[in-house]
C-alpha cells in the first residue's frame, strides 16, 4: 500500500502548510496502514484528546452536527502547538526517562492513541509535545488482540547494599528475565550475583526465580517494591541475612511444593486442587504471605470478622469496591466460608476452570478471618484478569462493569451443568405468560445453575410492538442487575407557538419546562395545561425549517434529545377528531408584482409560517378551500384593512367553509355561488380576496385549485398563498413571521436544573415503553424488515439478592458526563410489589433490605470509588475505602455518589396486617 505524505501534495521546496483535506487524507492512509500491520513492540503515541478533537473539527474528521455544541469549542481554525501538558505530572514533564502520566486519564476522555508515523507528521505540522510514546503489546496470542501499554508497571527498586531506591518502568508483559537486566544495567552487576524478591509492603514475598513468567504472571502490581540482594557464597544457608518487617517471611529460595497456588489456585494438569479447605493451615501461610496478607502481622487479635480493607494495587478503588460488596452479601459468605470444591467446574470453556472462583474464595475467607488486616487483592486481580483482559493493567474502570463481569465469571466456574444441552428457542404461540415464562425459566436453568443464578438471577418479560403491522413479540429474558435511569434529573426549557386552527386568536408563544430525557407526550401535556385546552380540542405538534413544516411530532414517545434548541416548534390547536378530517395546510410565498403569470415564477421565496385547519369534506371544492383559508386568517386582520368583510366566514360542521366571496369594486363583499357555470373562472378569480395555489410539501410547485373536487397526498392538501401588497395591506404577517426558537439563552436562568429523585421513579422510567433506537432495529417476523419496535419491560420474577445499578454516566461518541443527582432510594423495606407481575416465591413478600453501597465520587476521570457495607450479623455500617475501614451511621448512607445498591429479600414476617411497610423516609417522596 502506498502512504501518501506532505511531499505528495507540496513541492518540496514549499514552506506552506498542508491544507485541512490534505492532512485528513495523510493521517487517515497511515491509520490504516498502521492498524492493517499492527505488529507487537510498535509504538503508539498520546495526543491530547481536547487538541484532537480540535484538529478533527478542522479538517472535517468530525462535525458540530455530530457533537454536543455545548461542550465542543466553536472554532473551526487551524489548531496551534499540540500540547500534551496535562496528560503528564508537571514535576516529570523534563524527566530524563520521559514524562510520568497522571493516573487518572481515560481514553477518549483525556487521550488519544495514534500510530508513531501519524505522530510524527503531526509533530512536523504542530510542533508541540512532550512526547509520550507507549508499546503495543500481544494480549492474546490466540486472538491476535493488540493492546496499548499506557500505564506500563512503576516499580520502586530497593537495593539491599545501602537502601537506596530507584524508580523502574516497565511493561507488564515483559518476561522476568528482561526485569533482571533493565536492574544489572542500572545498578551495574552482573546477573549470576543477584537475587529480586517480591517486596510487597517490605516484606519479602516470593524469589522471581522463574525468568518465563511475565512481570503479570509473577503478580508485581503498581508501585510496589521489589527488593535487590546480592547471592551468599556457596557454604551459605540460601537465606539473605537482611531484615525485614516481617520476620516470619524469611523465604527458602527453593521453590514451594505446595499442592496449591497461591491463594489456592490450582497447579496441577487439569487446573483443579481439592485442597480448599486447609486455606488456614499454618502450612499455607507461604500463601498468605504472598498476598500481602499475614494473621499475625500486627501482633493482635479480636473476634471482629469482617472488616479487613483491600490494598489498591494501582487505579483498583473500582474493583475494592466491588468486591467488599460481594464479600458482604450474606449467602455468598455462608457459600464461600463452607467447602465449595465439589461445585467447581473445571470443564467450562467459557469459566477460568474454577481458579477465578478459586481466587475469590481464597480472598473471602482472608477478608472475613480474625482481625481488621489489610489484604492485597493481587492474586485475584491476575486472575480476573485472565477472564476479562480489559481490567488488566492499572486504568481506573467502571465499577458496575467488573461486577458483572465477575458474577458472570464466578457463575461460569460455578456452573453445576457440566454439559449444556441445545435448546431451540420457541415462541409463545399465544400460551398464557405463566406457562411461556415458566418454560422459559426451566430452559434457563438446564444450561445455568449456579449459586450466582440461585442467588442474583431474575427473570424481566420484553414485550416488542411493531409501529407497521402491530405484531407482538413477547420473550422472557434472565437478568442478573437492573440498570435503571435518572429520569426527571435534568430539566429544560422549552418554547412552542401555539397557533389556532379555527381562527380564534393570534399565536402565542409558551415556554414551558419538561424532563431533559422525557419525550413528545410530556412536551403535550405541558401544552396542554399551560395553554388552557379545551375538551374538544387536541394540539398537533410540528417542527417548522425554512418556512414549511418539516415534520409532524405525531409519535408519543420520541424523546426530546432530538429536539435542538435552535429549531422552531409550533402546535396547532385542532379538533380531537382530527385525524377523521381534511387536514389543509397553507404555505405563503411572497408575490411577484411585475410577474404576468405568477403561477410559472419559480423565483419566490417562502415567508411567514404555515397555518394548519381542518375541514371535513374529503373532495373539497374551490369554495370550501377558499373558505378555510379565509376563516383562519381572522385574526391576522388589520384594523384598518379594506378587504373582505370577515363576518361572512361561517363554520359549518367540523370546519370552516365559505359559500362564496366576491370582492367588489368599491371593496365591499357579497356572496355568490362560485359553483354556478354562467360565472366565468378567470373573471372569479381576479375577485377573490387573495390568490391560492395548490403545491407540494415543499411549496415547489404550483397548480390551478379545481372549482368541484381537489384531492392532496393522503389526508392532506397543501396551498400556496401569494402575499402581494394588497394581501400585506388586509393582513400582518409579523404575527406568522417572527417565531422563537426552542430555546435562546438569557440572563434570567440557566437552561437545566438538577432536581432530586427516588428510586421508585427511576424504576417507573426502566419499565416505561420506549421505542428502539435507530441502530438497535428490530427484525419484524410480520413484515420480514427491521422496524423500529416499541419496547416494554415487565419485571416477573425477582431474586433473593438484587442488584441496582444506577446509570449516572451517559456515553456519545465524543463525551462522557456524570450525573450527580441525589437519588433517595429505600434502606429498610424496599417494596417491590408494585412491579414485580409474577409472585413465584409462594408466600414469600418481594419485601428488601439493603445491605450494601457502591459510591463514585468526583468526575469521570479523576473519580473515586468506595463501598459501604453492613455487618448483618451486628447490624451496623461501615466504610470500606480501600484498606481504610471505619463505621458509618445509618443515616450517612444515602449520598449522591450511591451508584450501585445491593438490596437482600427478606422474609414476609415483616408485613403488616394492612399491607406491608414503607421506609418511613421515603414515603413523602413517593410518585402517585
Amino acid at each position: 500500500m502506498t502512504i501518501p505524505s506532505a511531499e505528495g501534495f507540496l513541492q518540496a521546496s514549499s514552506c506552506l502548510p498542508c491544507t485541512a483535506e490534505e492532512e485528513r487524507e495523510v493521517v487517515t492512509a497511515l491509520t490504516r496502514e498502521a492498524e492493517e500491520n499492527v505488529k507487537d513492540e510498535d509504538l503508539r503515541f498520546l495526543v491530547s484528546q481536547s487538541w484532537w478533537m480540535e484538529w478533527q473539527l478542522y479538517v472535517g474528521l468530525v462535525s458540530y452536527e455530530e457533537n454536543d455544541s455545548e461542550q465542543l469549542p466553536q472554532a473551526t481554525n487551524r489548531p496551534g502547538e499540540i500540547d500534551n501538558s496535562k496528560l503528564v505530572s508537571a514535576e516529570t514533564i523534563n524527566d530524563s526517562e520521559g514524562p510520568e502520566l497522571q493516573r487518572t486519564l481515560r481514553e477518549g476522555q483525556d487521550y488519544t492513541l495514534v500510530p508513531q508515523e501519524v505522530w510524527q507528521k503531526l509533530c512536523e505540522w504542530y510542533k508541540g509535545g512532550p512526547e509520550i510514546p507507549r508499546k503495543v503489546i500481544l494480549e492474546d496470542p490466540t486472538r491476535k488482540a493488540y493492546i496499548v501499554d499506557v500505564y506500563p508497571l512503576c516499580l520502586k527498586l530497593i537495593d539491599g547494599r545501602d537502601n537506596s531506591e530507584r524508580l523502574i518502568r516497565i511493561s507488564r508483559k515483559a518476561r522476568i528475565q528482561e526485569l533482571y537486566s533493565m536492574v544489572c544495567l542500572l545498578l551495574s552487576v552482573e546477573q549470576p550475583e543477584i537475587f529480586i524478591w517480591d517486596y510487597y509492603q517490605k516484606s519479602k514475598g516470593k524469589m522471581l526465580t522463574n525468568f518465563n513468567d511475565t512481570l503479570e504472571e509473577a503478580q508485581l502490581t503498581m508501585d510496589q517494591e521489589i527488593l535487590l540482594e546480592m547471592k551468599l557464597d556457596e557454604n551459605s544457608s540460601g537465606f539473605s541475612t537482611r531484615s525485614t518487617s516481617n520476620e516470619l517471611a524469611l523465604i527458602p529460595s527453593a521453590p514451594s511444593t505446595s499442592s496449591l497456588s497461591i491463594a489456592g489456585g490450582p497447579t496441577s494438569s487439569n487446573g483443579f486442587s481439592s485442597g480448599i479447605g486447609s486455606s488456614f493451615s499454618q502450612g499455607n501461610r507461604l500463601r498468605d504471605a504472598e498476598d500481602g496478607y499475614s494473621s499475625f502481622s500486627n501482633g493482635t487479635k479480636d473476634d471482629t470478622h469482617g472488616l479487613s480493607g483491600l490494598h489498591n494495587l494501582g487505579n483498583t478503588c473500582f474493583m475494592n469496591s466491588a468486591i467488599q460488596s460481594l464479600v458482604h452479601t450474606p449467602p455468598l459468605v455462608e457459600y464461600f466460608l463452607e467447602d465449595y470444591s465439589r461445585e467447581i467446574n473445571t470443564e467450562n470453556p467459557l469459566g477460568l476452570q474454577g481458579e477465578l472462583a478459586i481466587a475469590f474464595g481464597e480472598l473471602l475467607r482472608k477478608l472475613w478471618s480474625s482481625g481488621r488486616t489489610s489484604v492485597a487483592p493481587r492474586v485475584f486481580k491476575s486472575k480476573l484478569s485472565r477472564f476479562a483482559p480489559q481490567f488488566s493493567g492499572y486504568n481506573q474502570h467502571d465499577s458496575q462493569e467488573l461486577l458483572a463481569f465477575l458474577l458472570d465469571g464466578l457463575h461460569e466456574d460455578l456452573n453445576r451443568v457440566i454439559k449444556k444441552p441445545y435448546i431451540e428457542a420457541k415462541d409463545a404461540d399465544g400460551r398464557p405468560d405463566n406457562e411461556f415464562a415458566e418454560e422459559c425459566w426451566k430452559y434457563h436453568k438446564a444450561r445455568n445453575d449456579s449459586i450466582i443464578v440461585d442467588k442474583f438471577q431474575g427473570q424481566y418479560k420484553s414485550t416488542l410492538v411493531c409501529p407497521v403491522c402491530n405484531k407482538i413479540s413477547v420473550t422472557f429474558d434472565p437478568f442478573m442487575y437492573l440498570s435503571l435511569p435518572l429520569p426527571s434529573t435534568i430539566t429544560r426549557m422549552i418554547t412552542v407557538t401555539v397557533f389556532s386552527g379555527t381562527g380564534d386568536a393570534l399565536p402565542m408563544p409558551y415556554t414551558v419546562t419538561v424532563k431533559k430525557n422525557g419525550n413528545c407526550r410530556d412536551l403535550t401535556k405541558a401544552l396542554t395545561d399551560v395553554c388552557c385546552l379545551e375538551s374538544s380540542e387536541t394540539l398537533l405538534l410540528a417542527e417548522v425549517y425554512e418556512r414549511r413544516i418539516y415534520r409532524y411530532l405525531t409519535n408519543p414517545i420520541e424523546g426530546l434529545s432530538h429536539i435542538k434548541d435552535e429549531d422552531i416548534l409550533v402546535a396547532y390547536r385542532l379538533p380531537v377528531d382530527h385525524e377523521n378530517l381534511f387536514r389543509v395546510e397553507i404555505l405563503h410565498q411572497r408575490a411577484d408584482r411585475f410577474a404576468v403569470e405568477p403561477q410559472f415564477n419559480i423565483h419566490r421565496k417562502l415567508i411567514g409560517c404555515p397555518l394548519v385547519t381542518c375541514i371535513s369534506n374529503f373532495s373539497p371544492g374551490k369554495s370550501d378551500i377558499y373558505g378555510a383559508v379565509s376563516a383562519v386568517l381572522v385574526p391576522f386582520v388589520r384594523t384598518n384593512a379594506h378587504g373582505p368583510d370577515v363576518s361572512t366566514v361561517k363554520l359549518n360542521g367540523n370546519g370552516p367553509s365559505l359559500d362564496g366571496i366576491v370582492l367588489t369594486d368599491n371593496g365591499t363583499t357579497c356572496e355568490q355561488d362560485l359553483s354556478t357555470s354562467d360565472v366565468d373562472d378567470n373573471a372569479a378569480d381576479e375577485l377573490l380576496p387573495f390568490q391560492l395555489s395548490l403545491t407540494d410539501d415543499k411549496g415547489s410547485t404550483r397548480s390551478a385549485i379545481s372549482m368541484d373536487s381537489n384531492r392532496g397526498s393522503g389526508m392532506v392538501l397543501r396551498v400556496l398563498m401569494d402575499w402581494s401588497d394588497k394581501e400585506h395591506g388586509m393582513y400582518k404577517i409579523d404575527y406568522m413571521d417572527q417565531l422563537p426558537e426552542v430555546f435562546r439563552p438569557g440572563f434570567m436562568s440557566k437552561k437545566t436544573r438538577q432536581e432530586a429523585v427516588n428510586l421508585f421513579s427511576c424504576l417507573d422510567a426502566f419499565l416505561k415503553e420506549e421505542p428502539l433506537g435507530p441502530d438497535d432495529m428490530w427484525y419484524c417476523p410480520g413484515c420480514k424488515e427491521h422496524r423500529q419496535a416499541s419496547k416494554k419491560l415487565d419485571l416477573w420474577r425477582l431474586p433473593e439478592i438484587l442488584v441496582v445499578h444506577l446509570k449516572r454516566f451517559s456515553y456519545s461518541r465524543y463525551m462522557k458526563n456524570k450525573l450527580d443527582t441525589f437519588v433517595n432510594f429505600p434502606i429498610h423495606d424496599l417494596n417491590m410489589s408494585k412491579y414485580v407481575k409474577q409472585m413465584s416465591r409462594g408466600d414469600q413478600h418481594p419485601m428488601y433490605e439493603l445491605y450494601a453501597v457502591i459510591n463514585h465520587y468526583g468526575g469521570l476521570g479523576g473519580g473515586h470509588y468506595s463501598a459501604y457495607a453492613k455487618l448483618v450479623e451486628e447490624d451496623n455500617w461501615y466504610h470500606f475505602d480501600d484498606s481504610h475501614v471505619s463505621s458509618v451511621n445509618e443515616d450517612e448512607i444515602r449520598t449522591s455518589a450511591a451508584y450501585v445498591l445491593f438490596y437482600q429479600r427478606v422474609g414476609g414476617s415483616r408485613a403488616l396486617a394492612n399491607g406491608v411497610p414503607f421506609d418511613i423516609e421515603m414515603v413523602d417522596s413517593l410518585e402517585t
